[in-house]
């Protein structure tokens, strides 16, 4: 099953950034996520056999049970090479970066490869087939500010891939696990 752990913002944020975002014009042919998708992704662990599941689940646990709640807000927006428009996160981004450093180490300690790159916090909202200049987009979401909230939880998250073939088809996510911070309210 295909994993990554994550952190789900929570409704209101999303909605904040749906607003933002339904304000982008989409001239240049852009491939928009999901909204129900949304997600911070803290480590991708690909195709994880389901006898590692449970070790992986409880790993992330305990990853959670050491980190207290803290604050993030959906902030701006960037771009990753021409290919991939993202909106940013601002606020406790230390404590964001540690966490995400835990869930990498939780699937390093069961045998999982890991991607191994420098973190960076994003939201991904489009992606481009092609090099694409993203610029009027990125520009577009330099003022957005979203609500502050607290995280209090870490998830587990299964992406099912697309099967159909239909055009414009998405992927679907499901939660496995989402063990809570300590003191979470």
């Amino acid at each position: 099953m295909r994993l990554f752990a994550a952190v789900l913002p929570p409704a209101p944020a999303l909605t904040e950034l749906g607003r933002a975002v339904d304000g982008l014009a989409d001239r240049d042919g852009l491939r928009w996520t999901g909204r129900p998708g949304w997600h911070l992704t803290l480590a991708f662990y690909g195709d994880v056999p389901q006898e590692t599941v449970p070790e992986l689940t409880e790993r992330l646990a305990r990853a959670a049970r050491r980190t207290e709640p803290f604050e993030l807000a959906l902030r701006g927006g960037g771009q990753f090479g021409g290919r991939a428009l993202w909106a940013g996160v601002s606020g406790e981004t230390a404590a964001l970066k540690h966490l995400a450093d835990r869930a990498e180490a939780a699937g390093r300690k069961c045998g999982l490869p890991g991607e191994h790159r420098r973190y960076r916090p994003h939201l991904t909202l489009a992606r481009a087939r092609t090099t694409t200049d993203l610029t009027p987009y990125v520009t577009a979401l330099d003022t957005f500010a979203g609500t502050p909230w607290t995280v209090a939880r870490l998830a587990l998250v299964r992406s099912n891939l697309p099967v159909s073939g239909v055009a414009g088809e998405r992927p679907r996510y499901e939660q496995v696990a989402a063990p809570e911070f300590p003191g979470a309210r």
